[in-house]
């Protein structure tokens, strides 16, 4: 299918071929018929592309400390290698759709194929969206007229925040698109509306629509006949400017304990006597109304009671489409241009046309559901055909798929892959646009949103994961039971009841499994162990990465500090369900560390964290973990610290010496005959982990990880949860 998509890096926008999404729980699949753009928005990004690293620099200054905080940390090129990499993601466009529903997935029952809907999915021939974002198009509305409708919603929800009275006086300082909806929708609730624009077009268009406008250029004095006191009872701000003019030209506007509401961009740097005086309420409007930027209500379809959350972001849409069904909201005057997809530079080609107001892509639409493309032909692999296919092997190098298109597969996976020449056949991501963007990068042949389809393909011999973690379980049993090695980035399940599964299906297999525990992989750790077998008279190379089996290792005292950062609550991975916490998401990591370097299997665990709510859920945690040959761990993860300081360290004791590991760049011993320290880059072990992967899937020989240790640490990284429930020690089961 085609797709509009825009580089943030060089603000190129392409149309382009992409595999059709595949459809989830709680989402619709949608044959779009007709999209909005969104001029004002969709301007500001291609602008933000095109201007250089300092304009874009000073448009995110924010971003810029973050920027500054990791070079502290991780030094000058990794985080400019990652600010790069960031810029080259490539951004879907557009979110006002109107199309055809041609399949539904599980848990929706609204809705059925062939239904006329609209949602806040892109610019593309199929678009996937979840169900509260999707509403019905009543029968007299065109989709010319329904595309309108989200961007419709973000004026009303504006609106919805001002809670105009009957008879109030209301001003709207912006009239383009969203400013002239506001403006009809505020008429209709039986407001006095005053329209201020700079260009005027766009005034004129407004009084073609009854509302009472003026070019600001001039002035922006209120007209006489408002009263005793030529004043605004509120004023919604649509605007798009960097000044501060405007949010004291709307206070000055205002009757005392007047309301302002910003739905625009304007600046913001507040006169405190502009709002002292008359005691005036500012408030900020997020979008589409209640439910916004919420994975319960948008991702999870989890509705809020009517009774409780009048006007949701559902709710809003179908108000929206109602009105433009009795005729309260004229949108067919804002229509400025119609231009075909194929013709879509039409658009973006002229996005700063000051006399358009809002343009509409038509889709031919006779796409087929395809969900797996040739990244180097024009040729599509169609959904449910047999994949019958030649053999593309050569010699042994092993033919690999990968799943999950996200940071890990971008920043780290893929550029460590690419260079060691591994046959990559398969990316599949969720909505096809990163995993087109990335196999294009790194010349991999297929780019496909079905991983079931991707299983039945002979020639993949092994699966890497990298999705959200409550899919890797799932996806490694269905990637053994079709025969596949798989290697998932860390964890490997999230339930105790996952891992007997994978454990079962593993028993079953006659091929392995691999967890991303990079770490133990890393030089300066090899070098660290090489230092500890040497000091017991054993041969350093006794300890390679790979090593499945060990001699005996002295007993330890190991301490790993993780000034793990700050991730708001709200992010998938405080989601149990989801991601399954930050203990089992992330300090597995350094369980297993500490696991490798004792050469030794965790017995008991026992955790504490800050405070007693939550506690499975939290990110300020100390875990103690005993050890069978007597060692003892301590993993402290905390996400209290501030950002700059390094973020991991290791200290090992034992038989009167010590080794102190500080963020993977520098290792110093004390005690130790012939070694004070050594430094290096950064280098956390991913790529000797990835090199040593790809070389047992070519040689073949014991995995380079044993499983059993995989198990350990992951049944040691679940009684640390269980720990925090019980307040006690936890032993492992074997």
């Amino acid at each position: 299918m085609l797709q509009i998509i825009q580089n943030l890096k060089t603000g190129k926008t392409s149309l382009e071929e992409i595999p059709c999404p595949q459809i989830k729980k709680g989402h619709v699949l949608i044959k779009t018929y007709r999209s909005l753009v969104s001029l004002g928005t969709e301007k500001m990004l291609v602008e933000f592309g095109k201007a250089n690293l300092i304009a874009k620099a000073r448009q995110q200054p924010e971003k810029v400390a973050m920027v500054l905080d990791k070079i502290k940390s991780d030094g000058l090129l990794p985080t400019l290698e990652t600010v790069f990499k960031k810029l080259e993601e490539p951004l879907p466009l557009g979110y006002s759709n109107a199309g055809e529903v041609i399949e539904v997935g599980e848990d929706v029952s609204e809705l059925v194929p062939g239904d006329r809907v609209v949602s806040n999915g892109p610019h593309a021939e199929i678009v996937c969206a979840a169900k509260n974002l999707v509403a019905h198009i009543p029968d007299n509305v065109s989709y010319d007229e329904a595309c309108f409708t989200v961007v419709g919603s973000i004026g009303l929800q504006g609106i919805r925040l001002v809670d105009p009275q009957f008879g109030e006086t209301v001003v709207v300082l912006g009239l383009g698109l969203i400013g002239l909806i506001t403006a009809q929708l505020l008429s209709s609730n039986g407001c006095q509306v005053i329209g201020f624009d700079i260009d005027q077009n766009k005034v004129d268009l407004a009084l073609s629509n009854g509302i009472q406008a003026f070019n600001s250029s001039s002035s922006l004095t209120l007209p006489k006949g408002l009263g005793r006191e030529a004043c605004a009872d509120a004023v919604i701000i649509t605007a798009s400017s960097k000044s501060n003019d405007i949010i004291s030209q709307a206070a000055q506007m205002c009757r005392k304990r007047g309301r302002i509401v910003l739905i625009g961009v304007v600046g913001l740097d507040i006169n405190r006597a502009d709002f002292y005086e008359k005691e005036l309420s500012f408030q900020v409007s997020c979008s589409y109304g209640p439910g916004r930027y919420e994975d319960d209500y948008e991702i999870k379809g989890l509705d809020y009671p009517l009774p409780y959350v009048r006007w949701t972001e559902n709710r809003n849409f179908q108000t929206i489409l109602n009105a433009i069904s009795k005729g309260q909201l004229n949108v067919k005057s804002l229509i400025t241009e119609i231009v075909d997809l194929e013709e879509y530079d039409k658009i973006y080609s002229n996005l700063s046309n000051t006399k358009s107001i809002a343009a509409i892509i038509r889709y031919k639409n006779e796409a087929v559901l395809k969900t797996s493309f040739k990244v180097r032909s024009t040729k599509y692999e169609v959904r449910n055909r047999k994949h019958e296919v030649g053999n593309m092997n050569t010699g042994k190098q092993p033919s690999l798929a990968i799943v999950g298109a996200g940071n890990f597969t971008k920043m780290t996976l893929l550029p460590i892959l690419y260079k060691t020449g591994a046959q990559i056949k398969y990316i599949v991501s969720d909505g096809g646009v990163s995993g087109t963007h990335l196999a294009k990068k790194y010349s991999v042949s297929m780019s496909s949103t079905n991983y079931d389809e991707v299983l039945k393909d002979k020639e993949v011999d092994a699966v890497m994961i990298t999705t959200r973690h409550n899919l890797h379980a799932e996806m490694t049993i269905k990637a053994l039971q079709a025969g596949k090695h798989v290697f998932v980035e860390k964890p490997l399940v999230i339930t105790e009841t996952e891992l007997k599964n994978v454990i079962k299906a593993l028993e079953k297999s006659e091929r392995s499994v691999t967890v991303g525990f990079n770490r133990r992989f890393a030089p300066l750790v090899t070098k660290a162990k090489s230092l500890l077998g040497s000091s017991l008279g054993t041969p350093a190379c006794a300890f390679g990465a790979s090593a499945g089996r060990r001699p005996p290792s002295p007993i330890m005292n190991i301490i790993i500090n993780v000034n793990a950062g700050f991730i708001p609550s709200d992010h998938w991975i405080h989601d149990i369900s989801v991601g399954g916490g930050r203990i089992i998401g992330e300090g597995c990591h350094f369980i297993d560390l500490i696991s490798f370097l004792t050469a030794s299997e965790v017995k008991e665990v026992v955790a504490s964290a800050i405070g007693t709510d939550h506690a499975e859920n939290t990110d300020n945690v100390s875990i103690i973990l005993k050890y069978k040959n007597g060692s003892q761990g301590i993993v402290n993860y905390f996400a209290n610290g501030h950002k700059a300081y390094a973020k991991e360290r290791i200290e090992i004791y034992t038989q009167g010496r010590t080794l102190i590991l500080d963020n993977f760049r520098k290792l110093q011993g004390f005690g130790l005959s012939g070694f004070s320290k050594k430094s290096s880059k950064q280098d956390k072990g991913h790529k000797e982990q990835f090199n040593n992967y790809i070389n047992y899937l070519k040689t073949g020989g014991e995995p380079i990880i044993p499983f059993s240790e995989i198990i350990n640490t992951t049944n040691a990284a679940l009684a640390a949860v269980r720990s925090l429930k019980t307040g006690g020690w936890v032993k492992i089961e074997q």
